[in-house]
């Protein structure tokens, strides 16, 4: 908490400043930020998980309260007005202004509806943010989400104040606690679905407070991408263990991945392998290099790892250029990270949103911009034996350069991916996830 009250004053005047000159930029008095109301089930009275808007919580550690809204231009006192209604159905959040309630003049709301009453009655020239179009039109915002303005202001959030990394090194503290656990639980046995109660127990999270749906994954489930299953039965032999799951801190996510081997092996020899080549592009993460070019490179070095372990018989560049590595690394090198897990910004040449197109042969990038510093990304390069791809390529031109019973022979482990999170420096990378000594 004395980082967080030491650095948050300093982030709130990077913020003010970023805002006068969008504002002046834009031509506007101020921006409204609504911090999102709950969206109900269609035909029901329930309502989906509420998931504050990430330009809200730029400003504020608060990320479980509807219906407030943030009024900012910049030069005068920020302006938060709470929603905090008098409710016998559901749990009012009352407010905890701790470190950062001296920078806002806050007003109290009571009643949703109301909010008109708060906020500036001629809205020409003020720019509403948020997800509730609607509600907007309706209070009278005539610019909703302007494109320049966001373009703006998603560019330069890349730029990761000391604040903001305070937050997201203590999201990887959270999460690299409950990567433990979820590691032991796997080598007692657990089952995926006990896995990850295990992870959540650990990290005091429910299921909707992590930043994405967790992905454990168990032997060939883990050639699924994005696999959210949870199987309730272990299998009846354990062979590997994928898991891809987060943390939040006052809205700020991390994002690690670990794959593990239940017994030394081939595949633990190829884990350990590619944890060198994940290290091996961090290094290469510096000030002035372009992300595509890091991922080209480490595109080629996966190459490199499939002829070492026999998986193909041609070269690295042979199989980098013919786009073999794709079958077994169909994914981009990582993304920018911080607020949302796929942070904002990632293919921006400049404040304006110029856009850096990706590769054509690399499509899946999440990012094309070049590495600055006090920039924050995730490094998650993989390897997979997924059986569409896999089958795909065996009725290709490409298939004599794959020795099919290696490749066979992992299948049943379904893949490896490592992912660390990485703070960039002038002088150096700070990997927030290695310095907790998370294996």
């Amino acid at each position: 908490m004395k980082q967080l009250a030491e650095t948050y004053g300093t982030h709130i005047q990077i913020l003010q400043e970023r805002c006068k000159n969008a504002c002046e930029r834009e031509n506007l008095e101020g921006i409204i930020i609504h911090s999102g109301q709950e969206l109900k089930v269609f035909l029901d009275d329930t309502t989906y998980p509420f998931k504050a808007n990430p330009h809200f919580k730029h400003w504020l550690p608060i990320t479980n309260v509807t219906n407030s809204w943030l009024l900012v231009n910049g030069v005068d006192k920020p302006k938060l007005v709470y929603y905090q209604p008098v409710d016998f159905w559901h749990k009012v959040v009352e407010l905890d202004e701790s470190y950062w309630g001296q920078y806002f003049d806050i007003e109290i709301l009571t009643k949703a509806s109301d909010v008109d009453k708060l906020l500036p009655y001629d809205k020409k020239r003020f720019a509403y943010i948020g997800e509730h179009i609607e509600v907007a039109r309706a209070l009278g915002f005539e610019q909703i989400n302007p494109e320049p303005l966001l373009n703006y202001i998603h560019y330069h959030r890349a730029y990761k104040t000391a604040y903001e990394q305070e937050c997201m090194r203590a999201s990887n503290r959270l999460a690299v606690a409950a990567h433990q656990a979820a590691k032991a639980a796997f080598m007692a046995g657990k089952s995926e679905f006990e896995i990850q109660q295990a992870y959540l127990q650990a990290i005091n999270h429910t299921a909707n407070d992590t930043p994405y749906g967790n992905i454990v994954a168990l032997n060939e489930n883990a050639s699924i991408l994005h696999y959210t299953a949870l199987e309730q039965q272990a299998p009846s032999q354990l062979r590997s263990f994928l898991i891809d799951a987060g943390a939040n801190f006052n809205g700020y996510a991390s994002d690690i991945t670990r794959t593990y081997a239940y017994q030394a092996g081939r595949f633990s020899d190829l884990i350990k392998r590619m944890d060198q080549l994940m290290l091996n592009a961090v290094d290469g993460l510096k000030p002035g290099k372009s992300y595509v070019d890091l991922h080209i490179e480490t595109y080629r070095e996966i190459g490199v790892v499939l002829n070492e372990f026999g998986f193909i018989n041609v070269d690295a560049d042979t199989a980098a250029e013919s786009g073999l590595v794709g079958t077994f690394f169909p994914h981009g090198l990582g993304h920018h990270l911080g607020l949302q897990t796929h942070d904002v910004g990632g293919f921006m040449a400049d404040e304006r949103g110029t856009h850096i197109n990706s590769p054509e042969k690399h499509s899946f990038l999440r990012t094309s911009r070049v590495v600055e510093a006090n920039q924050v990304f995730t490094i998650e390069p993989g390897l997979y034996f997924i059986d569409s791809l896999l089958a795909d390529l065996k009725q290709s031109g490409l298939s004599e350069m794959v020795n099919w019973s290696e490749v066979e022979s992992m299948k049943p482990y379904g893949g490896i991916r490592i992912e660390d999170n990485i703070i960039v420096h002038q002088s150096h990378n700070e990997n927030m996830t290695r310095d907790l000594a998370l294996d």
